[in-house]
């Protein structure tokens, strides 16, 4: 994949903070029920960390139980890449920002309706702007 904006690791480094580098650009997971968006109750968009593109609503945020931020469906499916993850022995599907690679989360299909999806997203990954 050709993201629309690339930097490098030390670029990167210089912009985030070392748990968000570690998140964002290595693809490692917070630990549960420990981001600043898991509980929140805001009303905004959720936008990519890094480069700022919008990627949730907080009308598809939902409380899965899963200890990460959920929602139901992305804002534009345009602004999501979506790549097969067999690490750690499992088969899953990871969520990235297309615009430039970040790792966002994972999405599985045992959420509620309308879509049946739920895109458990790290809370590293995001930065809510609020309406």
């Amino acid at each position: 994949m050709t993201y629309k904006i690339f930097k490098t690791d030390e670029d990167w480094k210089e912009q985030l903070s070392p748990e968000q580098f570690r998140i964002c650009r290595k693809k490692d997971t917070e630990r549960p029920f420990t981001g600043i968006y898991n509980d929140c109750k805001e009303k905004g968009t959720y936008n990519c960390l890094c480069c700022g593109v919008q990627l949730f609503s907080s009308d598809s945020k939902f409380d899965s139980g899963s200890g990460w931020p959920s929602f139901f469906k992305s804002l534009n499916d345009e602004n999501i890449e979506y790549v097969k993850d067999v690490s750690y022995g499992m088969e899953r599907i990871e969520v990235n920002c297309k615009q430039c690679g970040s790792h966002l989360g994972h999405v599985f299909d045992d959420g509620p309706q309308p879509t049946n999806l739920r895109y458990c997203i790290n809370s590293a990954s995001l930065d809510l702007k609020k309406s």
